[in-house]
């Protein structure tokens, strides 16, 4: 995510609200959020103020003496936050919340496994626990500060909900919504079978740097139609991502410029405000200067050379489409017609497959089939056009929604045989 180092904390706390209260991971009287800056005043988000409309001008300032500034007092919570910068100087933004999925894993007693996919264990690192105190009191201060000691930048408390930190609060909040990601793959899952996790030899190799032989360069022309592309990229990933079909650090694009060029969604950029003028430009093998590459563009490059009637691609974790893949549970697309008419069949690979054995990804992704998917990992989506592609993959998202909901009335009836041949002839696909 992008480092807001002109942004000032109150901007920064009432943006981070907005956002999982509006994906309903806190609620209009819970979360609180704060900053330690520069001079060791802790801005905080106040206690019994709806965070539904919360300003900047409600947030709090604690300064160093004690003294508090502001309209209103600070969150009931302000103690472990407290308690938390005391204990640990490399924390300098903090966020808590109840969302429902990580609040059913801390009154179940469990913590969500993050290695259920490759970048989430990186992301929130090792996931600690804090046993139950009354909110608000300096006892569970002392718990929650306890387990960030111990080195947890993450932890569940005990029926209660999350608490995340970081170097800023975009850090925090990166490790909060995938953690919340983790515990809602989970659960979808378990809701179609039994979880798979990686393990550490997996998640390492899925790390490694595959981009080594791209070179940066810089662009001397920018066309009309590359700035067209950077637009509508922009506007589709922000889409994206308010649809929570992407997190702030997962979910790519790529479309082609021309012959020989792509444009790449950046590494590190935060999904839900980013911009034009962040998309990557790459030329054959060579990269924009100055601009962080997508972990991704080797697969990229793979794909486009191989397919050339494919235009656009997206790398996703839609989460019920998820929940598929982690389950190792087969998707049946054969939904209702638009699902099979956009998505065909939806192969699926096991995990490291495009490591391994790219020649099966690059010769599978195909016109014939729009939609692959690799288990604990993601799903690709193609199309002609940048709105193609993403339309394959809210149809495929949403699809599995559905599907996932049938079960709870007996499961779903697919299109029959002579129906999806009837569809086949009536939109003139390939057969």
């Amino acid at each position: 995510m992008n480092q807001k180092n002109f942004v000032h904390p109150r901007d920064q706390i009432v943006d981070i609200m907005k956002r999982i209260y509006g994906y309903g991971m806190t609620t209009t009287s819970g979360g609180n959020l704060s900053i330690l800056d520069s001079d060791g005043n802790m801005w905080i988000s106040p206690g019994s103020v709806d965070k539904g409309t919360l300003r900047r001008e409600d947030i709090v300032c604690v300064k160093p003496d004690g003294t508090i500034e502001g309209r209103h007092k600070p969150s009931s919570e302000s103690p472990f936050h407290r308690a938390i910068y005391k204990m640990r100087p490399d924390i300098k933004g903090i966020l808590h919340a109840h969302p429902p999925a990580l609040v059913s894993f801390s009154v179940a007693g469990k913590i969500p496994d993050t290695s259920v996919h490759a970048a989430a264990k990186k992301i929130c690192g090792t996931v600690g626990y804090a046993p139950y105190e009354v909110p608000g009191s300096e006892a569970l201060g002392r718990n929650v500060a306890a387990a960030f000691s111990a080195g947890h930048s993450t932890i569940l408390l005990e029926n209660h909900g999350a608490c995340t930190a970081g170097s800023t609060l975009q850090e925090a909040f990166q490790r909060f919504e995938t953690l919340d990601f983790c515990a809602r793959l989970i659960n979808r899952a378990i809701q179609l079978g039994t979880p798979h996790y990686l393990s550490d030899t997996e998640i390492e190799f899925s790390q490694l740097d595959r981009n080594i032989d791209f070179r940066p360069f810089d662009p001397e022309v920018r066309s009309s139609d590359e700035m067209e592309l950077r637009y509508q990229m922009a506007l589709l990933i922000r889409r994206a991502y308010k649809q929570m079909l992407f997190t702030s650090t997962e979910g790519t694009f790529a479309v082609r410029v021309d012959k020989e060029r792509i444009l790449i969604t950046p590494r590190n950029v935060d999904r839900g405000n980013i911009q034009p003028e962040d998309m990557v430009l790459v030329k054959g093998m060579r990269y924009e200067s100055g601009r962080k590459l997508s972990r991704a563009a080797w697969l990229f490059r793979a794909i486009f050379d191989a397919q050339p009637e494919i235009n656009s691609l997206i790398i996703a974790n839609p989460p019920h489409l998820m929940g598929y893949m982690v389950a190792h549970e087969e998707f049946d697309p054969r939904v209702i017609p638009e699902s099979y008419i956009l998505l065909r069949e939806m192969p699926t690979f096991p995990f490291g497959t495009q490591f391994r054995e790219l020649g099966k990804i690059t010769g599978t992704l195909s016109p014939r089939y729009p939609i692959i998917m690799i288990q604990n990992d993601c799903m690709i989506s193609s199309g002609r056009t940048l709105l193609e592609a993403f339309d394959r993959m809210e149809v495929a998202e949403y699809s599995a929604k559905a599907t996932i909901s049938a079960r709870n009335l007996g499961g779903m009836k697919p299109i029959n045989d002579e129906q999806i041949a009837d569809l086949v002839k009536a939109f003139k696909l390939i057969p």
